[in-house]
């Protein structure tokens, strides 16, 4: 599915109040689970512009990736296979396949087996 600069894959959970920015081009894979109130952006400022240009940046999400409750994933970032960004951090760069990154700059914390997430159940708000 594509709309704008935005493009997700198949079987896809994102939740509530996710903001998804296609001002450049994001790619989601497939079985990605998005969770409440995180934010992927494109675009951003160029800092050492005299004019304050804008300028974008492609976000690269992979297969089977879990981008947790108001995670924020910066431009420029690529997301490896089967990642898991957790809560509250902030992405910018490579996150290696399979790895578990948390903070400000995020940082691994961890591994993820490579047989998780193979498949996502049908999501159902309960509670929100």
């Amino acid at each position: 599915m594509g709309r704008g600069g935005v493009r997700v894959g198949e079987n896809c959970n994102i939740n509530r109040d996710v903001l998804l920015d296609g001002g450049g081009r994001l790619v989601i894979g497939s079985l990605v689970n998005i969770s409440p109130e995180a934010v992927l952006l494109t675009t951003e400022h160029d800092p050492n512009s005299p004019s304050f240009e804008g300028r974008d940046r492609a976000v690269l999400v992979g297969d089977r990736v879990w981008i947790a409750s108001r995670a924020m994933i910066l431009p420029g970032t690529h997301i490896g296979a089967g990642a898991i960004v957790a809560a509250g951090a902030v992405a910018h760069g490579q996150v290696p396949s399979w790895s578990i990154v948390a903070g400000n700059p995020a940082s691994v914390i961890g591994h993820r087996s490579r047989d998780a997430q193979a498949t996502l159940p049908y999501y159902q708000r309960l509670l929100h």
